[in-house]
């Protein structure tokens, strides 16, 4: 809003006297919100950021949850740990060998896109339960801040509760079969060293980390697109945003 627009407005307001307050409402907010929101709290700023984090984390697991969520997406393709690279080496080179790895692979990345039909539920009660210290500093900080700030704070938290879902689903795709068959074959061939990676843990890892870069995705998303903004609350702090960022 520029000053000559407001200062008629007020004076606008001033000679209109008998005017009904539902005008000089309207009046009111033209005046003071065309070009923008005026201020907003820290209190504001932390709801907004709320309500950005649950509508990444309800899209990125969206995302994700489908068929080829993470299969199909070269940026949060779950590969085999690394400490199964020797069996991965090794295996290569035998007969059926890479079709077992192939079959264990694609079994642990249906798992993690099972599991994420859970996780949605379990994001949104981290996020609703968190506290920001600052949510200023986290609205004005990088593009992924509020994601990072989520991710510092909820992982211990989240894993937990991830963990025993990835461990179910890993069974009902035959995720936990498939890898037993790597490790058979590989253990079967003379002279390896015997190895067992933890398949469970690592699984759990990476399917949270795919699930953060999707988050991520919706905030940035988020912050460059008002279109993007599906409450109330994110229009107003993220039109703060855009009229102060520098």
């Amino acid at each position: 809003m520029n000053g000559k627009y407001l200062a008629f407005s007020l004076l606008l307001l001033v000679s209109m006297p008998s005017c009904d307050p539902e005008t000089l409402n309207s009046i009111l907010a033209t005046a003071g919100g065309a070009a923008g929101v005026g201020s907003i709290s820290n209190g504001e700023a932390i709801m907004g950021l709320k309500d950005a984090l649950k509508q990444g984390a309800n899209n990125g697991a969206g995302t994700v949850s489908k068929l080829n969520g993470y299969f199909g997406n070269p940026l949060i393709k779950i590969p085999l740990p690394p400490e199964a690279e020797p069996i991965v080496n090794t295996l290569s080179k035998v007969p059926g060998g890479q079709k077992l790895l192939d079959d264990a692979m694609l079994a642990i990345n249906r798992a993690a896109e099972e599991a994420a039909k859970e996780a949605a539920p379990i994001f949104v009660s981290a996020i609703t339960s968190m506290t920001i210290s600052d949510g200023m500093d986290i609205l004005f900080g990088e593009q992924d801040a509020a994601t990072r700030y989520l991710e510092r704070t909820t992982t211990p938290q989240l894993t937990a509760k991830f963990s025993p879902v990835i461990d179910k689903t890993m069974a009902s795709t035959n995720a936990t079969k498939y890898w037993g068959d790597v490790m058979n074959a590989y253990n079967k061939i003379p002279l390896v060293k015997k190895v067992n990676p933890d398949l469970g843990d690592f699984v759990t890892e990476r399917a949270l980390l795919g699930l953060f870069v999707m988050v991520e995705k919706e905030e940035q998303k988020i912050r460059t697109n008002p279109g993007a903004r599906t409450t109330d609350m994110m229009k107003k702090v993220f039109g703060y945003y855009d009229s102060n960022k520098k």
